[in-house]
């Protein structure tokens, strides 16, 4: 009993560790980048993009380098279910977001696209270290992409994003504390929910495409309803979507080239949710060039589902 209560204490902790350490790193490193003249396209592709997804980093290249495969690839695909089904979904409730082509037809499509690769890579239940090179070249490339397709308007958006002030000294400290920060929360997260999961009877896979995959959302989360709420529909749509091919390209990819990971075979079903769920909020999208409240409704509702059924 107290083993349980300490372990959900830690959990807890851990959670805020990732939710607090994140925010911390994306705003010091940004001002830090400014500094040096680093352009705030450059600061939102990579350090921001970096910064939403570095729970998750953390909790998956923990997990891969202790040999918990099916919590560094559950804790992906559970974060990206999550993303689309209960942040994107509740955004969208909390208010009406408008689209673009560029979102839905370059980021939308590509994210549907990368789901499928991992559909095929996980078929065999294996994730080789040839895979997560192939994956993380996808992230690389996405970049460019990014780099070379960028119109006025996202990177007006973006710089809406960043931070503002200029770095001190203490933005120097900060960054390496929020650091260790996120890696002290990520393995501290792991660890738990491991526990958790031995003492309730219940796979750590599971663990890891709920409650795991919710506690490293946090940042995504927040981000994402704070853009809805100020009217930055491209910031908070992009956010999520951006979030989700960062996991899947670089997260993954990374764990993949440190350690090939073998998974349990119904984890396949959740990839195939994956990919739906890929699907349908991208056709939501495209439909009228808005998520509204009713489509939000929609993506709750499955997520909320779709935990329901991982548990039972």
């Amino acid at each position: 009993m107290w083993n349980m209560v300490i372990n959900g204490a830690l959990l807890i902790s851990s959670i805020l560790l990732l939710w607090k350490g994140s925010g911390w790193l994306v705003a010091s490193a940004a001002r830090i980048g400014r500094k040096y003249k680093i352009s705030d396209l450059t600061i939102g592709l990579t350090i921001v993009a970096f910064g939403t997804s570095a729970p998750e980093f953390a909790v998956t290249i923990s997990a891969a380098m202790g040999a918990k495969a099916d919590i560094s690839v559950g804790n992906i695909i559970g974060s990206n279910i999550f993303n689309l089904g209960f942040i994107l979904g509740g955004a969208a409730l909390f208010r009406t977001l408008k689209t673009t082509r560029t979102l839905v037809y370059r980021d939308g499509m590509l994210l549907i696209a990368t789901s499928l690769l991992l559909l095929v890579l996980l078929y065999d239940h294996h994730l080789a270290r040839w895979e997560g090179i192939l994956l993380f070249s996808g992230l690389v490339a996405y970049l460019l992409l990014l780099f070379f397709t960028q119109s006025k308007e996202e990177v007006a958006e973006l710089e809406e994003e960043m931070p503002e002030g200029e770095a001190t000294w203490k933005d120097y400290p900060i960054l390496l504390l929020s650091i260790a920060a996120v890696v002290a929360g990520g393995h501290l997260l792991v660890e738990s929910a491991s526990e958790i999961a031995r003492a309730m009877g219940v796979s750590e896979w599971v663990i890891a495409v709920t409650i795991v995959a919710a506690g490293t959302s946090a940042p995504e989360f927040a981000t994402a309803i704070t853009a809805a709420a100020k009217g930055h529909h491209g910031m908070s749509l992009g956010n999520l979507i951006g979030s989700d091919l960062f996991n899947l390209l670089g997260v993954l990819g990374v764990a993949g080239m440190i350690r090939p990971m073998d998974i349990i075979p119904k984890s396949f079903n959740s990839v195939l949710m994956l990919v739906g769920m890929c699907a349908l909020a991208v056709i939501f999208m495209r439909t009228g060039w808005k998520l509204t409240r009713w489509k939000g409704g929609v993506l709750v509702a499955i997520g909320l589902a779709r935990w329901i059924l991982d548990f039972i």
